[in-house]
């Protein structure tokens, strides 16, 4: 009896995938643990490795949009004649999931009665290898065998790097290959169809990967400037994919919190100057943003103030002991919100580069699963494009998030004296069914206290 392939679910609030790419061709023989096929969604693009082994039996064609817990095809037992009058589709009413929806305290594995043929390589069940998607493909170009690897990413995580060096290639190696044109299974199969040349078509997707609809535009020069190449006056833009998704969580945000915003600002001297002796002493290893340094103190501060570190449910207001700050990253398409895991417990040159990492690999679109899962608080910054202020929306179900604007010269008084004095003002949003205008207040004013007193970063 062949057992089926299932459209993952990619979390709760996951409505619909594709499978990108086969892996395994239609017919062909797969073993257990190898990978199946690419799914894609509107934010999270994910390996899933076959849970058997068999003849696959595909199904749906690549670039279709399917529901979660679609079935997409079957795995033969080896043996089993394969035929074409499959058997009617015993798909749970819950569609299967990757990860489950996350609980106040932690995030937990969920089964149903019929379990999926394919798992996600992000994620952390018994006997499956941690790795990202980028070091899974890697592994499949060089021919290395990822379960014999080590991995030095976060938790043990098999990163691009540690497949670069167990396939004796140094990691400018493998970054060559992303200079590659970066396109869908899909797009490149109706370029070929159609004679388009992919070097002269702008990417519309994640990290500036070509889609299929970016084949239906005006073809740009190879190379092309990045003035006039957004939206024009005139055009409807598709209300689909990611620019969906957030629209409908922040709508849906605003109307289910009772969301207040306040400004506070922060005598930002002395950071300017730890963070300018930081990069000298660092060189080579990391080099610490302003916002790095926010994080830092806001850790801090939320194990201090911990209600700001909770999130409502329909029991109670649930304070979470672990901090994972969430840090929305701007892409062409939308917000990403990749997560530093436990950052209070990490120095800051380890938060630093953790936050580059996560930062580069939004912008490439190779973030995993774990990357985006179990943020309790998330900070956003616009300081860059000379925001003096703003209203962040919560990240739902969290309590709070913090606006970071830019530093500019402000004036201080030295009795009837002004100072010239580096500052920059933060903007608290935070959840009043939760906690009051004062503990926000002091929450606020402990993560400026720590950004006047930059020293008590490196304790």
């Amino acid at each position: 009896m062949p057992r089926e392939i299932y459209l993952i679910k990619v979390g709760m609030t996951m409505t619909e995938g594709m499978v990108s790419e086969w892996f395994i061709a239609d017919g062909a023989e797969v073993k257990k643990g190898e990978m199946l096929y690419a799914l894609e969604t509107e934010k999270v693009n994910l390996d899933v490795d076959a849970e058997a082994n068999g003849i696959v039996k595909h199904v749906v064609e690549v670039g279709i949009n399917l529901e979660p817990g679609d079935v997409v095809g079957y795995i033969f037992e080896p043996g089993e004649t394969v035929t074409d009058v499959l058997p009617s589709s015993s798909a749970p009413s819950a569609a299967p999931e990757s990860q489950s929806a996350q609980t106040p305290t932690d995030v937990t594995q969920t089964e149903t009665e019929t379990q999926p043929v394919a798992a996600p390589v992000a994620s952390t069940m018994p006997g499956q290898i941690k790795s990202s998607p980028a070091a899974r493909r890697l592994a499949r170009e060089l021919g290395v065998a990822i379960s014999e690897l080590s991995g030095s990413g976060p938790g043990g995580r098999i990163i691009e790097r540690d497949v670069a060096a167990a396939g004796k290639k140094p990691v400018a190696a493998a970054n060559l290959l992303s200079q590659d044109i970066k396109a869908s299974p899909l797009a490149k199969r109706i370029a070929a169809e159609r004679g388009i040349d992919l070097g002269r078509v702008l990417g519309t997707g994640p990290g500036g990967r070509i889609v299929q609809s970016d084949l239906d535009q005006p073809l740009s020069s190879p190379v092309a400037s990045s003035v006039g190449s957004g939206p024009q006056a005139g055009e409807i833009i598709p209300l689909k994919g990611m620019r969906k998704t957030i629209a409908q969580r922040m709508h849906k945000s605003l109307m289910d919190a009772a969301q207040l915003t306040m400004d506070m600002s922060a005598n930002m001297d002395d950071t300017v100057k730890l963070r300018g002796q930081l990069i000298s002493e660092w060189e080579g290893v990391s080099r610490p943003s302003f916002t790095d340094l926010v994080v830092k103190a806001t850790a801090k501060a939320l194990k201090l103030h911990p209600q700001m570190n909770s999130q409502m449910s329909s029991d109670g207001i649930h304070l979470i002991r672990e901090v994972h700050i969430g840090i929305a990253v701007a892409l062409a398409e939308g917000l990403v919100v990749p997560v530093i895991r436990n950052a209070d417990q990490l120095d800051l040159k380890d938060l630093a580069i953790e936050s580059a990492r996560l930062a580069k690999a939004a912008k490439e679109g190779t973030l995993g699963l774990d990357d985006y899962s179990g943020g309790t608080f998330t900070i956003s910054a616009l300081g860059m494009y000379g925001v003096d202020s703003f209203t962040p929306i919560i990240n739902q179900p969290q309590s709070g998030i913090l606006g970071v604007n830019q530093i500019f010269d402000g004036l201080a008084w030295d009795g009837d004296t002004p100072v010239k004095q580096k500052q920059m003002n933060l903007s608290l949003t935070w959840d009043h069914r939760v906690l009051d205008g004062a503990p926000a207040a002091e929450f606020l004013q402990t993560v400026v206290k720590f950004l006047e007193e930059p020293y008590r970063l490196l304790l």
